[in-house]
């Protein structure tokens, strides 16, 4: 009786596991990568809209690195500077570029297709409104001119993931290697020009999301040419502020803060955070991207003095493109993740991984603030806690 009792359910169990098998977690990966449900899916009203946007979206992909080369031309030839007043012929542009007019007319037409550019109708082209942002992200231009080096070094990819490439980056950025005053100066400029360009939008971002209103005194670390300081002490009158950097580094920043009538606020302190003391005094320290240069066991020594340095109730401030952990997010997942990856050290880490690196050096009351422009920056926020609120736990 107990046999026969027994043969529904396990029948039924037998289905349920058939079940199970059809709804694994790859089927609908293997339905969909047959070529004849994609055609299926072609002929289809309701799902020809999504399937054609999924393709087009797929091509995108694929044809990517034609698309950053056009703009690399582009920017290179000067063409959106060129049409920011007005339009003009293919043959006008084709002159000024030294370049035959029918291979401008297809760079023409390529920037067109990518919204940066306007065909008109009397074969002239006009600059899009897409163009015109690029001209207006300070630094932005010379970021594009620089990918020519990351270009190289992106050319195996695999090789790069593999550790077996010898990447020009990992050259170009010699501080992240604790260079010290033997840097040419040439290399010196290049680097803080580069940086400095696009702080201002770091910087913007950083501001709406923190509040500097009672800080006293802040400490930039590794602030280079002083634009970050330069554009907190703007913004809040009464603040001081401290840039401490390598030596190679301080002309650079003296030139900025005079320009800009900060040189009686601002101290300079010149130094490396991996072998010297930070400077003492300061109620809010900022690290602006300079974490995801380096390893985790320079990110953790530094955090470890960043700590020291502040007093109980002082602040850190992390400000830095970040990877989305368990939301991959393209900017720190795709971008930042190979750039750093080419230069050899540092990582592109998580808002969270941060908050636990904090954490564990001490810091408490860690604060992620959702990002505006994750492209941009993204903020981390921690407190030194007293010695009874770290014994509590706090």
């Amino acid at each position: 009786m107990s046999d026969v009792a027994d043969q529904p359910n396990r029948a039924s169990s037998s289905q349920s596991r058939g079940s199970l098998r059809i709804l694994s977690p790859g089927w609908s990966n293997r339905l969909i990568a047959r070529p004849g449900f994609q055609a299926w899916v072609a002929r289809v009203p309701l799902l020809r809209r999504i399937a054609r946007a999924e393709g087009q979206e797929l091509f995108d992909l694929v044809s990517g690195f034609v698309r950053a080369q056009v703009l690399m031309a582009l920017v290179e030839l000067d063409i959106p500077a060129q049409l920011l007043d007005r339009p003009r012929s293919v043959q006008d542009l084709a002159l000024v570029a030294d370049i035959p007019a029918d291979r401008m007319q297809i760079l023409l037409q390529a920037g067109a297709a990518l919204g940066l550019l306007k065909a008109r109708r009397d074969g002239q082209f006009g600059l899009a409104r897409k163009g015109a942002a690029l001209l207006g992200v300070p630094g932005l231009a010379a970021m594009i001119r620089h990918h020519g080096v990351f270009y190289r070094d992106l050319a195996d990819p695999v090789a790069l993931l593999r550790g077996e490439t010898d990447t020009e980056l990992a050259k170009f950025w010699p501080y992240v290697f604790g260079a010290h005053g033997d840097v040419p100066a040439e290399t010196t400029r290049i680097y803080s020009d580069l940086m400095a360009d696009s702080q201002g939008l770091v910087a913007q971002d950083t501001l709406r999301q923190v509040r500097f209103a009672n800080v006293r005194h802040l400490l930039d670390v590794g602030g280079g040419s002083g634009a970050f300081v330069s554009a907190v002490c703007q913004a809040h009158p009464a603040l001081k502020a401290t840039v401490f950097d390598l030596p190679a580094v301080m002309p650079q920043a003296a030139n900025r803060l005079a320009a800009t009538g900060l040189s009686g606020r601002v101290d300079l302190a010149g130094g490396s955070f991996r072998d010297d003391s930070l400077p003492a005094g300061a109620d809010m320290i900022s690290l602006v991207r300079v974490l995801y240069d380096h390893s985790d066991e320079t990110v953790a020594a530094l955090l470890a003095k960043v700590f020291s340095a502040l007093p109980p109730g002082g602040r850190l401030i992390i400000s830095e493109p970040m990877a989305g952990g368990a939301r991959p997010e393209s900017s720190g997942d795709v971008y930042f993740a190979f750039y750093t990856l080419a230069m050899r050290t540092g990582r592109a880490r998580s808002a969270a991984r941060i908050a636990q690196m904090c954490q564990a050096a001490g810091f408490a009351a860690v604060r992620c603030p959702r990002p505006a422009r994750p492209y941009v920056t993204s903020v981390v926020e921690a407190t030194r806690p007293n010695d009874i609120e770290r014994r509590q736990g706090v």
